[in-house]
């Protein structure tokens, strides 16, 4: 059967899984772009160790001369070292914890971000699926070290090192409320996992998963390995899979994790989709075999078989196979007559196929072998390129290509295609015989709806963030590199992603740009001007707005946002038909005229019906555009026209009683019919200086007299000032109510100052763009759901957080040395009271004597930390008696202000420590 043209780019069977993001760490690779150089260039990363290098990690030197140990590995760079405070390690915690478990934390927090996602913000399921190889960490280095497994609680070496953890350890660090499954099934653990999170997802158990695996076998790392004749292990250090020399694999380390997601809505929600997972299929050889750990034709060509029906393609569609591949003399035979079986079942095409095997170039990943594979051949789908298959010159003699339907890939080729999507298999076989094959489909081509993707904003407010200002440091120069790497990349697509697919953390930056070339100027050279940061204490930061009266409005006041923004633009149509009938023109002709009219529309826009109309207008479709992306105001306050869009967006009256009110001067004859309401936001009064109340708000005299009216902005400021600390916005042109609102602040004050629009900035949108980002740099949350609700965005895979990675490691005793004699840190201690201590602040200089008064200025202030042993308190209460200005500290789980001159640390913290001077030097 040949259904070709139809099969073309089809992606709407519900069965179908999209590979969102993929992450790994690998020999010779420290990323998936490395991975694919090496891939492609045809590089082998098994590690080939000098008599130096073997001695100095203290390998016998009587092994070096011993003709069948083989000096050779395939290993990772930097096991040792993790950011143990991003995931709140302690560092004995880190140091205790299994390096596996710590690189696989870090790689799934990477690989969420690759695929554009943030495990806190994002509201469905994200489960994990993973496998990781026994913990030679706790054999070798751990257990060595007998004062640190008897000074540590067992149960913490248990969670840092037991197989079982590493999935839910991971959800808990990371916040995944999925299924957190542990996989472990020998070398096929890692795509069963792929397998299982694809179950998981379409049985709807999990939105979004993560599967993959991690191996870290050997330690020290710088190892070699006996060779034994009929064993698993290569003779001379190299993996020859199908060839003739072919005796047996390398084994090493590597960690790779996919993030899948069901196929439809991975379209539907703009995902960066790398290939399609189109079937998958496990089984088990049973006992009809050689012996327990040998491979079997029928257990293999049966799950090759199950998958390609699940997937519902035929065998002759499938152009390249990434084998198990694990180059022994019985092994891989087998596995070329299941594959030939599986592929007879339905066509006699010969060496239209081909295969090859990654563990040519890395070695034999154990746990995380199948995951590997997975990966490379997704790599090769999107690149559209097979890599070349290492060390294959003449094939096993019990392999005969020639008549399969198989040939070995021994170069870097085009992945031709005969108008049918690009499709591959890839197969994992365990010890044991658990079995698994995956089919995989290139991405298809994504049609967006009506073009909409081409749509956005002429401006894009680009957001960074990380938990340190070094991180942020890095985070920014990171990203600059890559848009310049990448000159044709979406930089819409770019600003939305980091915007939904990432935490935010309080260091915080951001970034205005037109376009590619000036966002990486800004980004390099950071102008004061266009480039803004804030370190953000996390708080809650109120929104209060302002709006201003009659007086600040212009021609083309709005103008851009007007033809930009839709819910902008949809709420000034409302306003200008309301009021058509009311003052018998379209104010749209006065806001925006022609460049002939513009005199007259000036001149009329003075008239002042007219002029409140306009106000009116602007000030309230500049609320609603605000508020559609989250920004919603906690209080408002109003001057004059201001007052009435206060109380419109209040719910006070309806828009059309508003405008009819505004328009007809507060006419009480057309009072009258307006209904009125209690507000549902609350607002200052500016005919009282105070909060409006329920009975004014709902008596017709008092809206009757407010435009006549006039109160002093000043005092009424003052009272929102005092009770909110949070980001004051004045909505509208002009800035006369922030300039007043300044006015009132000291130098130590919290409170912000925004101005929506101002006649001297060239670009609407930019200026509220900037003021948007400003919002979010405080600490207030965007609806960006709201914020692009008429464009078409897509995630694309960009820089990840940069980890800032210390050494965590504790290194292995070697036999025979007397452990007894250790630091005495490490040593239990028999009685029980001298297992536990209090933390506490040593004085650098001796105590002042407090009788004598005159040691002490006048205007001293004294910084306290207090010790839980009532020694500090005893020195407050004398300190009190003198009158002495005191501020104290004391030992708590994060820094806190609890008191108006009280603060708490937290001791191990020295970013509280930070905080804590930054907050009295504010306050002088």
């Amino acid at each position: 059967m040949n259904n070709n043209d139809q099969e073309k780019n089809k992606f709407d069977d519900n069965d179908e899984i999209a590979i969102i993001g993929i992450n790994g760490r690998f020999p010779g690779a420290k990323n998936v772009e490395q991975f694919w150089k090496n891939l492609r260039n045809g590089i082998e990363s098994i590690s080939h160790f000098t008599d130096e290098e073997l001695l100095a990690t203290g390998i016998d030197p009587d092994l070096l001369n011993n003709p069948n140990y083989v000096k050779a590995a395939s290993i990772i760079e930097d096991v040792d070292l993790f950011d143990a405070a991003f995931f709140g390690f302690t560092p004995r915690e880190a140091e205790i914890t299994d390096p596996q478990h710590r690189l696989f934390l870090e790689s799934a927090w990477e690989a969420l971000e690759s695929a554009g996602y943030d495990s806190e913000s994002y509201d469905g399921k994200i489960g994990v699926f993973a496998g990781v190889t026994n913990s030679n960490y706790l054999f070798i280095n751990l257990a060595s070290n007998e004062e640190l497994m008897q000074s540590v609680d067992s149960f913490n070496i248990f969670i840092g090192n037991e197989k079982d953890n590493l999935s839910t350890q991971t959800s808990y660090k990371l916040n995944l409320t999925g299924p957190s499954i542990n996989v472990q099934n020998n070398c096929s653990t890692s795509l069963i996992a792929v397998h299982l999170a694809c179950q998981s997802l379409l049985n709807g158990e999990s939105d979004i998963a993560l599967a993959g695996g991690v191996s870290i076998a050997k330690l020290p790392q710088k190892s070699g390995y006996h060779y034994q004749d009929g064993v698993i292990h290569s003779s001379d250090g190299h993996c020859r899979t199908f060839d003739a020399k072919a005796q047996g694999t390398v084994f090493g380390d590597g960690l790779g994790i996919v993030v899948l997601k069901r196929l439809d809505d991975a379209v539907n929600d703009g995902d960066f989709i790398h290939a399609v997972i189109k079937g998958s299929a496990i089984n088990n050889d049973g006992s009809l075999k050689v012996g327990y750990t040998a491979p079997s034709v029928n257990g293999q060509r049966e799950v090759i078989l199950e998958a390609l029906a699940l997937a519902g393609v035929e065998p002759d569609t499938i152009s390249y196979i990434e084998a198990h591949g694990t180059a022994t003399p019985l092994g891989d035979p087998i596995e070329i007559k299941a594959l030939t079986q599986a592929f007879r079942s339905s066509t006699n095409q010969k060496t239209f196929c081909a295969i090859g095997s990654v563990k040519t170039n890395i070695g034999h990943l154990d746990t995380a072998a199948g995951v590997t594979g997975l990966i490379k051949t997704v790599l090769a789908l999107k690149h559209q390129q097979i890599p070349p298959s290492l060390h294959f010159e003449k094939p096993n003699p019990e392999i005969d290509f020639a008549n399969s339907p198989f040939y070995v890939n021994t170069k870097l080729s085009e992945w031709e295609t005969n108008g049918l999507p690009r499709r591959a298999g890839v197969s994992s076989f365990g010890v044991g015989g658990t079995n698994a094959h995956v089919i995989l489909e290139e991405a298809p081509v994504v049609e967006t709806c009506h073009g909409a993707s081409l749509q956005s904003r002429p401006w894009q407010l680009i957001l960074l963030s990380a938990k340190t200002s070094t991180a942020l440091e890095t985070a920014t120069a990171n990203l600059a590199t890559y848009l310049q790497q990448h000159p044709n990349i979406n930089l819409p697509d770019v600003a939305y992603t980091l915007q939904v697919g990432r935490r935010a953390f309080e260091h915080r930056r951001i970034v205005v740009c037109k376009d590619l070339k000036d966002a990486v100027n800004l980004l390099k050279n950071q102008e004061p001007e266009r480039v803004f940061s804030n370190h953000w204490q996390p708080n809650r930061c109120p929104v209060i707005f302002m709006f201003p009266r009659q007086g600040s409005e212009y021609t083309n006041m709005g103008r851009e946002l007007y033809e930009v923004e839709a819910t902008y633009r949809r709420h000034i149509d409302s306003c200008a038909k309301i009021l058509q009938p009311h003052l018998g023109l379209d104010i749209r002709e006065l806001l925006f005229p022609q460049s002939e009219t513009m005199e007259t529309a000036s001149q009329k826009l003075k008239q002042s019906d007219i002029a409140q109309s306009a106000l009116f207008a602007v000030e309230y479709a500049l609320a609603e555009l605000l508020m559609s992306w989250g920004v919603s105001p906690e209080a408002m306050i109003g001057d004059g026209i201001g007052e009435y869009v206060a109380a419109a967006i209040a719910g006070v009256f309806s828009l059309e009683d508003a405008l009819a009110i505004v328009a007809n001067q507060g006419q009480l004859q057309l009072l009258k019919k307006v209904q009125l309401n209690p507000p549902c936001i609350r607002f200052i009064s500016h005919v009282t200086g105070s909060w409006i109340t329920d009975a004014q708000a709902t008596n017709l005299n008092y809206w009757s007299q407010s435009l006549q009216q006039t109160e002093n902005f000043s005092e009424s400021i003052s009272q929102l000032l005092q009770q909110f600390e949070g980001v004051f916005i004045e909505v509208g042109p002009g800035a006369n109510l922030s300039t007043i609102t300044k006015q009132h602040l000291d130098i130590n004050a919290k409170q912000h100052v925004l101005t929506c629009l101002s006649q001297e900035q060239l670009s609407d949108v930019s200026f509220l763009l900037e003021i948007l980002g400003k919002l979010w740099l405080f600490g207030v949350e965007i609806d960006w759901s709201g914020f692009y609700t008429e464009e078409q965005r897509h995630r694309l895979p960009l820089p990840t957080y940069p980890f800032e990675r210390q050494r965590y490691w504790i290194e292995a005793k070697k036999p025979g040395k007397n452990n007894n004699q250790t630091s005495g840190s490490l040593i239990k201690k028999p009685d029980i009271a001298d297992w536990f201590y209090i933390p506490f602040w040593k004085p650098s200089l001796p105590p002042v004597q407090l009788n004598n008064e005159e040691l002490l200025p006048e205007k001293y202030c004294i910084l306290v930390f207090i010790d839980e042993c009532g020694l500090g308190i005893n020195l407050v209460k004398r300190l009190k008696k003198q009158n002495r200005n005191v501020i104290t500290v004391k030992i708590g789980d994060e820094f806190q202000q609890i008191g108006e001159s009280e603060y708490t640390v937290n001791p191990v913290n020295h970013q509280d420590y930070d905080v804590l001077f930054q907050e009295l030097f504010k306050k002088n």
